[in-house]
């Protein structure tokens, strides 16, 4: 009688057995998400009130989205990130649209972290937003902190029409040195574009790599500060902001116009803290009391 092993080989006569491939490397698990939210623009029973409310909303992956109670007819969105955060070869992607005479303010639950990446594959971060005629738009995410070996590539493409009114923030903390997390080294590449009428207004990008402790000491960049931040506000009015948000800036801060309607706002910090104190007045100034409900968190 011939022996026979387990997996039915004749031991005898086949003396070389094929072998399935054994994976060296794990492949690990990477977080997908993307948020589609339009907003529309309704009357309430008196005809007197404009009352902006969801028009469309798709949500997939580690992207969620939560609708706080609206106040004086803004519709407010959140964003839930429940990855917890970003890391190398995560995709996030968000679309956002304020129609005709629409009003949304949209933020984030909380800080985005973006943590250490494994191999020389980024994060990426998408966002696209458009605000329609008479619309307008507030797009204040909290801040976007970067720990020890991140790599992030970020986009934000704004088309905003020449009636609406579009606000944009984006705070950016390099590490949380009172938790004993420093930053020393990683990557962001940033991009903003924002065009109007089919023309572009403002256009900014950001890259940095490497030894980033060193670079942000250089006076020309943060003279030692890490946490920074840009705002810009589009608005037919927006000319008639601009001593106001000057009075409200530390020394570390600037205001300009680049145009008639484009004023644009860049402060540096110490760190998230110093960074904070100083964009909360200065977001209740700029949107006439209207910081998302996050932000007072």
């Amino acid at each position: 009688m011939k022996r026979v092993h387990a997996f039915g080989l004749d031991h005898y006569e086949k003396h070389v057995t094929q072998q399935l491939p054994i994976a060296l490397t794990p492949a690990f698990q990477r977080a997908r998400g993307r948020i589609v939210i339009s907003a529309t623009c309704a009357r309430d029973g008196s005809d007197l009130l404009k009352i902006s409310r969801l028009k469309d909303l798709r949500q997939e992956g580690s992207y969620r989205s939560i609708f706080p109670r609206p106040q004086n007819g803004t519709l407010e969105a959140v964003i839930i990130n429940t990855a917890g955060g970003v890391t190398g070869g995560d995709r996030f992607a968000t679309t956002i649209s304020a129609r005709q005479n629409a009003r949304i303010s949209v933020t984030t639950q909380a800080a985005e972290r973006i943590y250490r990446a494994t191999g020389s594959e980024p994060g990426h971060m998408k966002t696209n937003l458009s605000v329609a005629q008479d619309a307008q738009l507030f797009w204040l995410p909290q801040e976007t902190i970067l720990f020890e070996g991140c790599n992030l590539e970020r986009s934000l493409d704004v088309d905003v029409h020449p009636s609406a009114k579009f606000l944009m923030l984006e705070p950016l903390v390099f590490g949380r040195e009172a938790s004993g997390e420093a930053l020393r080294s990683g990557a962001i590449r940033d991009r903003v574009s924002i065009t109007s009428d089919g023309c572009p207004i403002y256009l900014d990008r950001v890259q940095m790599d490497g030894d980033l402790a060193t670079r942000l000491t250089h006076s020309a960049i943060a003279g030692g500060a890490r946490a920074m931040a840009s705002l810009v506000l589009v608005d037919p009015a927006a000319k008639d902001l601009l001593s106001g948000c000057r009075a409200h800036l530390p020394q570390l801060g600037g205001a300009s116009m680049l145009a008639d309607n484009v004023l644009v706002i860049r402060l540096i910090a110490q760190d998230s803290f110093a960074l904070r104190k100083v964009l909360t007045p200065l977001l209740t100034f700029m949107t006439n009391n209207a910081v998302p409900k996050n932000w007072r968190l």
